[in-house]
């Protein structure tokens, strides 16, 4: 039997997030998870740490709607201002209500080139349609949870279901499929070096 260990919540696109004790999920998701992103003055695009792997050493949490982002070290980068130095370049806090945004992925990962880039779903930046991301604690095994940035940790026998629906508290959710992982899993964070051996297994 599978329970839900942990519930989390990463409201800026590629940041690190946080772990909530309860959470109201809609069609879009658990509220304000990937609501928010790092938009590229110069290019356009809103960044992830595919492309810009420093990200990963930063994290958010929510407060009063609006992202409170941090730095590693523990210092408030939460303004445009803050966030353009810490990046060194041109950025800005970016609200997924905006409007789709583009991003970008390697689609060789072994030398991350030849990079292709897609467009986000209206009022939400998560990669694809699956809105609430979910890994059982056992396929895990060793590896720190952080890496893969999921919404839900399933604690107990068993693995994922496939297909068909599942009830988590009053929430029903539809299993639409396994979840394609990209080279960000294997990139360095706070306290865990890169490992590409994630990827192979």
């Amino acid at each position: 039997m599978l329970t839900v260990g942990e519930i989390w919540r990463y409201p800026v696109k590629s940041l690190g997030g946080e772990r909530l004790e309860t959470a109201h999920a809609d069609e879009r998701g658990i509220e304000g998870d990937r609501a928010w992103g790092i938009h590229d003055t110069e290019t356009g695009m809103v960044l992830t740490a595919r492309r810009e792997p420093a990200l990963l050493f930063l994290s958010a949490r929510l407060i009063a709607g609006r992202p409170v982002i941090t730095c590693d070290e523990g210092h408030d980068v939460s303004s445009d201002d803050a966030l353009s130095r810490w990046m060194g370049r041109g950025v800005r806090l970016r609200s997924a209500a905006d409007g789709p945004a583009t991003f970008e992925n390697p689609m060789n990962i072994d030398d991350e080139s030849d990079w292709m880039q897609w467009q986000s779903t209206a009022g939400t930046f998560h990669d694809s349609r699956s809105k609430i991301s979910m890994v059982t604690r056992q396929a895990i095994a060793d590896w720190d949870a952080r890496r893969f940035r999921v919404n839900l940790i399933l604690h107990g026998d068993g693995e994922c279901p496939t297909g068909g629906e599942i009830t988590v508290g009053s929430a029903v959710l539809s299993i639409r499929k396994p979840i394609d992982r990209c080279v960000m899993v294997s990139r360095a964070q706070p306290g865990l070096a890169k490992d590409l051996t994630v990827l192979k297994r």
